[in-house]
């Protein structure tokens, strides 16, 4: 097992050992057809995991979509799930499902997001994914296209609304109730962001977690599990029960709390579009490093913090499980200074001493990747912290290696690990 013992070696080893063992297992990356040894590990998994250490570096999202559409084409997976919004990319969905009501092009959907960080989604990685799934579909019966759906707790606004409506189609006679129990949420959160109203220790999530209850009675009472309508009403009474919980003790400074309560809905989320595709049906993740690696190969999780690369280990075992990280040395990034504010292309500096960057740097190979063993992980001179970049959608390069860096055991935190030395930034649509 994976975490069933860890031993650590009394004095960590020397760089020169792990740039010497990292060289020996280094896959370079030259043609699509590098990655078939790792294709196929992905592909007898149910989860596949495809992480980023930043949000805004190109080369990742090329890379993960190399892989998404190799995965989807060879090993027949089913959905995607991404770090997105639930009601944005719905919209994105019904596009590459070629529905009644989608738009005319993934340009057109993607010009529909507008809640900050546009850049994550709105970018021709994204539009090229979409593209390729529509033609990938077309010919498809319903029940077999690939889906694309968002996990966050966010846009809640938007969740409320389809709520509403969906309450006042299918069943009007709850729909009062409904609406006073969501009004709560709406009065005292709406513009949360913007607005940074402290609100103490007032909770709405007794009538939230009552509207959440009495939609999964009403899916369950009409044995609608499957029909899309009813899946996407009890997503959207569990986005707002649990952006209130998210919302609120961030308020309340519980910062592990908050994070988990995330982690918790997102970990949710997957599971919910697994059994909505059936039981054997297999699925994509695209997500920041942090939220996929395992956090139990890091500080995190004796600070009291999860993520979906624990929980989903811990809940359906290693072998279900497949985690890629994503690293870089230096380049360029696009990323903001603080929350909200404009997208600007930064910097990355080189790698701080003696972190995994810096010692991957010097393997004579500009991209490659590593696959981790139980022979890795039994290493004793592996289990050893290290400091592993993360950027995310704020960045303060100034101060990089005192914010910007997650003490790491690189082969407990993920099956393999994607290294490109030189990344550029990601370039929002016009």
């Amino acid at each position: 097992m994976l975490f069933s013992s860890v031993t650590f070696a009394n004095a960590p080893p020397s760089d020169d050992y792990l740039l010497g063992y990292f060289s020996s297992k280094a896959k370079p990356l030259i043609t699509t057809s590098s990655l078939n040894e790792m294709i196929e590990l992905m592909g007898d998994r149910q989860l596949v995991m495809l992480g980023e250490s930043s949000h805004g570096s190109a080369e990742f999202y090329a890379k993960r979509l190399e892989i998404t559409k190799r995965l989807i084409r060879e090993k027949k997976f089913n959905f995607i799930v991404v770090e997105g919004d639930w009601a944005s990319i719905a919209r994105l969905n019904q596009y590459v499902k070629n529905t009644s009501n989608s738009l005319s092009s993934a340009r057109e959907v993607l010009h529909t997001f507008n809640r900050w960080p546009e850049w994550m989604w709105k970018n021709s990685y994204i539009e090229n994914l979409a593209e390729w799934l529509r033609k990938y579909n077309f010919n498809l019966p319903d029940h077999e296209k690939v889906g694309i759906y968002g996990m966050d707790v966010y846009e809640q606004q938007d969740a409320i609304d389809g709520l509403l409506v969906f309450i006042d189609q299918y069943f009007p006679y709850y729909y009062t109730q409904v609406n006073q129990n969501l009004k709560c949420f709406t009065r005292r959160y709406r513009q949360y962001w913007e607005q940074n109203i402290a609100r103490g220790d007032f909770s709405c999530q007794q009538g939230l977690t009552a509207v959440a209850n009495l939609l999964h009675y009403l899916v369950a009472t009409n044995n609608t599990f499957k029909e899309i309508d009813f899946f996407q009403a009890e997503q959207n009474a569990l986005i707002v029960k649990n952006a209130e919980s998210f919302y609120r003790l961030s308020d309340l400074d519980k910062n592990t709390d908050s994070w988990n309560s995330r982690a918790d809905h997102m970990w949710l989320s997957i599971k919910r579009l697994l059994a909505l595709h059936g039981d054997q049906s297999k699925g994509i993740i695209w997500a920041h490093n942090t939220h996929v690696g395992d956090a139990r190969a890091t500080p995190m999780y004796s600070s009291g913090l999860n993520n979906i690369g624990h929980l989903s280990r811990a809940e359906f075992g290693e072998r279900r499980v497949f985690i890629l990280g994503f690293g870089t040395n230096q380049g360029k990034v696009s990323a903001a200074h603080s929350w909200g504010e404009p997208m600007q292309v930064m910097t990355v500096p080189i790698g701080a001493d003696g972190s995994y960057e810096q010692i991957l740097s010097q393997i004579n190979k500009p991209s490659f990747y590593l696959l981790f063993n139980n022979r890795d992980r039994a290493n004793l001179l592996l289990n050893q912290y290290r400091q592993h970049r993360a950027i995310g959608v704020v960045y303060d390069p100034d101060h990089e290696k005192s914010k910007h860096y997650v003490p790491s055991i690189l082969p407990r935190r993920y099956d393999g690990f994607i290294f490109i030395n030189n990344t550029t930034e990601l370039k929002e649509l016009d």
